[in-house]
């Protein structure tokens, strides 16, 4: 198959060509590289601030607009998969829509769906808009309601779900959002992972002090949580000063963040999340444990019933407190986690397993429009 992805989260994309050009298919990455991450792409969508940077970024993608046709599946990271305003998004999906066979749309991030489904019916527990019956009403939560619920972005985002072929959801969360609305096409495909480490690299015995790792979001600490993450640790590094260490990645070049990420035994991660996302997932291809979500749900959607390497918390301070604290008192849980993601990564996520899933979708979509 012919195949073009467009846009990128978190090297979502790329990975998945990867698998897939391993496979065989013909595949085509255009993105911005998901902006200072830089990932690989074989079209370069980058936009630089300013009129310069504008003007360049719309006369390279009037060029990379001719070599986006004739494809077999286009398939987008997000309905906001341009940095472009959603009313000048619209007629480029129409020119793929015509150019192209079929087309599926990632359902892997912030959108319109995300947003409204978690305002109004509420199929998560919690989720970054609510906490049980109760709507989220921190300053970025409110901003991306603002963003996505009537206005352009939004209508863009419905028109595409409605239109599009297929969509494909990367975490639970964003299934549960979408299925109901979109039974019909809503596809669950985990994210892609290339594997960074054996199980057999993990050394069986424990070892201290136990180093804790966090990243957080300039200006989006509230809304993922890490600002609670961040005290729970602080304190747990209070009351063991020699048994626990403490590693901080704020505004680092992401080379520097890889880099302590990899020195790491836990990551904490998206204190609201039922999952773990690309980041998270990417650590337990290390070996690094991860804290944060590992509700029974993401267990339940992958088919597992055994392997648990996820120390899942709820969205308090306490709970990350005492989830840290157990490891700290147990070092010997510490060598059995770590191997575990390693294993689950392989079992659930390898790149070329997801690219076989992404495959046979893709097949299918072109299947039926030969009947």
């Amino acid at each position: 198959m012919k195949i073009l992805l467009i846009g990128e989260y978190s090297n979502v994309h790329n990975t998945l060509a990867e698998g897939l050009r391993s496979l065989g298919h013909n595949v085509v990455v255009a993105s911005n590289g998901d902006f200072w991450k830089d990932y690989p792409r074989d079209i370069d969508l980058k936009r630089n601030p300013g009129f310069a940077g504008s003007f360049r970024f719309a006369a390279r993608l009037v060029t990379a607009l001719s070599r986006m046709r004739g494809y077999d599946v286009v398939q987008i990271i997000n309905p906001m998969f341009l940095e472009l305003k959603a009313e000048k998004i619209l007629p480029i999906y129409h020119f793929l829509r015509k150019s192209n066979a079929k087309i599926v749309m990632g359902a892997f991030g912030m959108d319109y769906y995300w947003v409204h489904e978690n305002i109004t019916r509420m199929p998560l527990r919690y989720s970054d808009f609510n906490l049980g019956d109760q709507l989220r009403t921190d300053d970025d939560a409110m901003k991306e309601r603002a963003d996505w619920l009537n206005t352009p972005k939004g209508r863009l985002n419905q028109y595409i779900a409605q239109d599009c072929d297929a969509i494909v959801a990367g975490l639970y969360e964003y299934w549960a959002c979408y299925h109901p609305v979109f039974s019909n096409k809503t596809n669950f495909i985990p994210f892609p992972i290339k594997q960074k480490r054996r199980e057999e690299d993990v050394e069986s015995r424990p070892h201290q002090p136990l180093k804790i790792f966090i990243g957080i979001s300039k200006n989006r600490s509230s809304y993922k949580g890490t600002d609670i993450m961040l005290d729970a640790a602080q304190k747990l590094k209070q009351k063991y000063p020699k048994r626990v260490s403490l590693s901080v990645a704020n505004g680092v070049p992401f080379e520097q963040y890889t880099q302590m990420m990899n020195e790491a035994d836990v990551i904490l991660d998206q204190l609201y999340s039922y999952t773990p996302a690309m980041n998270a997932l990417e650590a337990m291809s290390r070996g690094i444990i991860c804290v944060g979500g590992g509700e029974p749900e993401n267990y339940e959607i992958l088919g597992e019933d055994s392997l648990r390497p996820i120390v899942n918390v709820e969205p308090n301070e306490n709970s990350v407190f005492n989830a840290l604290e157990q490891l700290v008192v147990h070092p010997e849980m510490i060598p059995i986690l770590k191997k575990q993601s390693i294993i689950y990564i392989r079992k659930h996520h390898d790149y070329i397993e997801v690219a076989k899933r992404y495959e046979k979708l893709y097949h299918e979509l072109i299947k039926d429009s030969k009947r």
